[in-house]
């Protein structure tokens, strides 16, 4: 059920019986020569409306916008500082639980909200207000990314590449393929590691286009093939939250003796 496309009378039978709510996040940032700068917001929507489809949950419009002031050099990246990125989405989650929402899973892909969007979370859950989690899609299916990929990239590389073409085709410049690759950067995860340090903070000082990953292995056969996989286990995680007892979710209590108790 997409929120946007509901009128108030039409979600009466949904805030009278269900609590779950799926917010798609992501970004709006350059992703190299080929690929459009939506890309990770595109990815997060996509997958949430297929799965709130498969299930019958809510799911809100995407966060377009996000922590991105790494990719700040280049052509129209947007961003937010990541104080305001953090009490927005608390905001905007707060905003669900007055409509009966108590679990919320944010479905992201963008790798700079990962962080935030914990910390909001714990917020929440501290509160007992809502108990919110972080969705990354790529790290829900792993296995099958490295058995398709010799080199996925972190960044722009062939695994979103594949994903747009999966779901935007014609919002990928295939005829830059070769030179995002090129003009990127392969190596392995642990290369921009020196002695134990992370050197880098801006994604252009160590790629010139801003992308990772040899580009040209993408297919839309594949985007297909990670879409799937990826929706299947966004689906397992809304039944599983949406069987939990809210109870369940909230914090443990201090271990007894509880403090005062003895008063």
């Amino acid at each position: 059920m997409y929120l946007p496309q509901q009128t108030w009378p039409d979600l009466e039978e949904y805030v009278a019986n269900e609590s779950l709510a799926v917010v798609p996040l992501g970004s709006t940032e350059q992703h190299g020569p080929h690929l459009p700068e939506g890309t990770d917001y595109m990815i997060a929507e996509a997958l949430a409306r297929e799965a709130t489809e498969q299930t019958g949950h809510l799911c809100t419009p995407p966060i377009p916008i996000g922590v991105s002031a790494h990719h700040r050099q280049f052509h129209g990246t947007m961003w937010v500082e990541p104080p305001v990125f953090r009490d927005f989405v608390e905001s905007f989650s707060r905003n669900l639980t007055y409509h009966g929402i108590d679990r919320i899973v944010y479905v992201n892909a963008h790798g700079g909200n990962v962080a935030h969007l914990r910390e909001v979370g714990r917020r929440l859950h501290d509160d007992a207000t809502a108990y919110a989690i972080e969705w990354m899609w790529d790290e829900s299916i792993p296995d099958l990314i490295e058995a398709v990929f010799e080199t996925p990239g972190p960044h722009g590389g062939p695994k979103e590449t594949a994903m747009i073409m999966h779901i935007a085709k014609h919002l990928v410049r295939d005829d830059r393929l070769e030179d995002a690759r090129d003009g990127g950067t392969v190596f392995e995860y642990d290369a921009e590691r020196v002695h134990g340090a992370t050197t880098f903070y801006d994604a252009i000082e160590n790629s010139r286009n801003g992308v990772f990953g040899d580009q040209t292995d993408a297919t839309p056969e594949i985007g297909a093939q990670l879409f799937d996989a990826a929706s299947e286990q966004l689906v397992k995680l809304l039944e599983w939250l949406d069987s939990q007892p809210f109870e369940a979710l909230m914090p443990a209590p201090h271990v007894d003796p509880q403090p005062g108790s003895g008063r």
